[in-house]
């Protein structure tokens, strides 16, 4: 299944992308895809109701705006550093653990929203990286055991400002953090939909020119291990996002680096996972 969410921002209903491309609303099964959803089995009691009465749901308009696919979760962990490729061009050695870190669920917007320069940002930078979605609650499990957690997967650019990021000290979050610098989606895709996640070809263009083009197979710590890392010391909830990281291609690896500027549209996309377009548009003014 390809699960959507639709309408206006933080206002979205569920819905779902079915096999011909349209879409439906299933707020039929339920409110929203959110921590409740996942917990309480709402992925097989959607898969049921779209084999019983899926060929009678209320069709979608195409023109709608497609939300994040997922409601606002408790916690976004990213995965920093995990290509090994990324690492050489950021001018580190690869991590002999996960390097991870928190992005703020404000963050979040849809996968054809504008990505929005935060006030005084000269370095935001992009990402195409795939993103874990939990069904299930895990803490402390075992690699072996990760798969049964996972409700889908969806494509993210984790959009960085890499000055609030590297040069304002403390955490990586700052630099993570500003609205609009999440954007999910346009699906989140079952694990039935996905015969190896590890060999999913990613690419990522800025202006149309061609900058990250890569293929998960290069990831250094795979999904159930960093599944099970993570819940060494989280307990991680359903609905729950993890990102993997991004190949090289990002504007701080270039000599000189490239940044994004107002007017820049940004494409991505992930094999069975979809594409997005962001516009780059300038800071809000104060009012």
């Amino acid at each position: 299944m390809k699960l959507i969410r639709y309408g206006p921002f933080e206002q979205e209903k569920p819905g779902l992308c079915l096999d011909d491309g349209s879409w439906v609303d299933t707020s039929e099964v339920t409110e929203d895809y959110d921590e409740k959803f996942f917990a309480q089995g709402g992925l097989e009691r959607l898969r049921n109701w779209l084999k019983e009465k899926g060929a009678d749901a209320p069709a979608l308009d195409p023109s709608v705006r497609l939300g994040a696919p997922v409601a606002r979760p408790s916690k976004i962990i990213c995965v920093g550093l995990n290509y090994a490729a990324h690492a050489a061009e950021s001018g580190v050695e690869p991590p002999k653990e996960a390097v991870i870190f928190f992005k703020s669920t404000t963050a979040i917007s849809g996968p054809f929203d504008d990505i929005r320069l935060p006030r005084g940002s000269e370095k935001t930078d992009w990402e195409v990286e795939l993103a874990v979605v939990l069904g299930h609650r895990a803490s402390y499990i075992e690699p072996r055991e990760a798969e049964a957690h996972i409700a889908g997967y969806l494509l993210h650019n984790d959009v960085s400002e890499r000055a609030f990021q590297l040069e304002r000290g403390g955490q990586w979050v700052k630099g993570k953090s500003c609205d609009t610098f999440a954007p999910l989606g346009p699906w989140l895709v079952t694990p039935d939909e996905i015969p190896d996640v590890h060999a999913l070809p990613l690419w990522l263009k800025v202006n149309g020119e061609l900058r990250q083009n890569s293929s998960t197979a290069d990831m250094i710590f795979q999904v159930p291990y960093l599944i099970s890392y993570i819940s060494q010391f989280m307990t991680l909830l359903p609905g729950d996002i993890i990102t993997t990281g991004t190949p090289h291609g990002v504007g701080l690896g270039f000599t000189p680096p490239i940044y994004l500027k107002a007017g820049d549209v940004v494409e991505l996309g992930i094999e069975r996972l979809g594409t997005s377009v962001q516009r780059v548009v300038a800071a809000a003014s104060r009012r």
